[in-house]
């Protein structure tokens, strides 16, 4: 069901709703990951594998979930989603109790794989409106993100010391309860059982990729890994890069916190700025403001550039992202959108994975500086083919 006003649109506040609650899971999970890793881990060093493992389950899982969504529909999808969160949960917190490091590691794959399924709230939210109140659909529900980054952390405050003393396992049985909370109102939607045909043969599936090699498809696949790449690649070495400068974690959070609202909060008004000024011109503005981010990093070490640095790089980030989405919404037809779609956020996560892995490692060897200058290098080259390219589109 489509509708042109999204304010009556009952499934589209449905999709909000449940990816608000469910989205809460991500901000837990950056804080449990970590520090329930170095409590059970044998060697510090094996610290970080549940969150490691997390993000490679977040590979490994985007393609099948759209593909199992093509089949049978957004709504079978996301309640498999929402079953990897609670098993996951219920693991983690069986995990801490039984004091088992494998178990952890095998409950942050299975809420890697529940992350992943997640991803795809913002095409379906595109799906339940009309084609020119799509970029304000994505746009807003993407607004989910703000929410989520506030209410996630106060549940894992509130509940983390319910199974006192063992720390940290409340934490992972209140991620599981409001997991079955957010299966509600997603249970109420009225979404298509199978909204695509799906090619049935892996020879049908392989040649229906050809899709991939239209420009539209690529330039949409192409803005959304750079702008998500490029986000991982500053935002993770941000707070060791801030430490390192003498700043406290206190302040390194508080970056990160206004990070990530800088990276929801325009939400509210891309979509609108999409339907007035058109996707590109909003596209190539997010470019010129993640360029930007990399070039006031550069600029020096204080903590001003560190938090304007990090702002625009959210705010860049939005109009890239939420950019590509609505361009790759608008490139493919009905029966090509699970392979694409699952093709893309494959590719998103493929390249947020090195990313995250590269930017560690020069961090660690070669410093802040050196790392702002990549990511500008890396986003001029990007840009300068993405322009090309858009012109020979238009």
């Amino acid at each position: 069901m489509r509708s042109s006003t999204i304010s009556r649109n009952g499934n589209y506040i449905g999709l909000l709703l449940a990816n608000t609650i469910l989205g809460s899971a991500m901000p837990m999970l950056i804080i449990l990951g970590g520090l329930a890793g170095l409590m059970l881990a044998p060697s510090t060093g094996l610290a970080t594998l549940p969150a490691s493992l997390q993000t490679l389950a977040g590979l490994l899982a985007a393609a099948p979930f759209s593909l199992l969504m093509g089949r049978w529909g957004r709504k079978a999808g996301f309640l498999l989603g929402v079953g990897c969160a609670v098993f996951g949960g219920l693991l983690g917190f069986w995990a801490l109790i039984s004091g088992s490091f494998f178990v952890l590691c095998v409950a942050h794959l299975a809420l890697g794989a529940a992350l992943a399924c997640y991803q795809y709230f913002r095409f379906a939210a595109a799906e339940t409106v009309s084609v020119a109140w799509q970029p304000v659909a994505i746009s807003l529900m993407l607004t989910s993100g703000l929410i989520a980054a506030f209410v996630g952390p106060q549940v894992f405050i509130m509940a983390k010391d319910l199974f006192a003393p063992i720390p940290l396992a409340g934490a992972y049985a209140a991620l599981a309860a409001l997991s079955m909370i957010g299966a509600i109102p997603l249970i109420l939607t009225r979404l298509p059982i199978a909204p695509q045909s799906m090619p049935q043969s892996l020879r049908d599936r392989l040649a229906s990729l050809s899709v991939l090699r239209r420009r539209p498809v690529r330039l949409a696949i192409g803005l959304g890994a750079v702008s998500q790449g490029v986000m991982v690649f500053l935002m993770i070495p941000t707070p060791l890069a801030m430490i390192g400068c003498g700043f406290s974690e206190t302040v390194a959070g508080d970056v990160i916190r206004w990070h990530v609202v800088a990276m929801f909060a325009p939400s509210f008004f891309t979509g609108f700025l999409i339907k007035r000024f058109g996707v590109h011109p909003i596209a190539v503005l997010g470019l010129v403001l993640l360029i930007l981010s990399t070039l006031v990093a550069l600029t020096g070490l204080t903590s001003a550039h560190f938090y304007l640095s990090l702002v625009v790089l959210g705010v860049g980030w939005n109009f890239g992202f939420i950019g590509a989405t609505t361009m790759l919404a608008n490139a493919v037809y009905d029966d090509e959108k699970a392979m694409v779609q699952g093709a893309n956020d494959t590719v998103i996560a493929l390249v947020s994975t090195v990313c995250a892995f590269g930017a560690g490692a020069i961090i660690a060897g070669f410093g802040w500086a050196i790392l702002s200058g990549t990511a500008f290098i890396l986003l001029v080259l990007a840009s300068g083919l993405f322009f090309h390219q858009v012109r020979r589109t238009v």
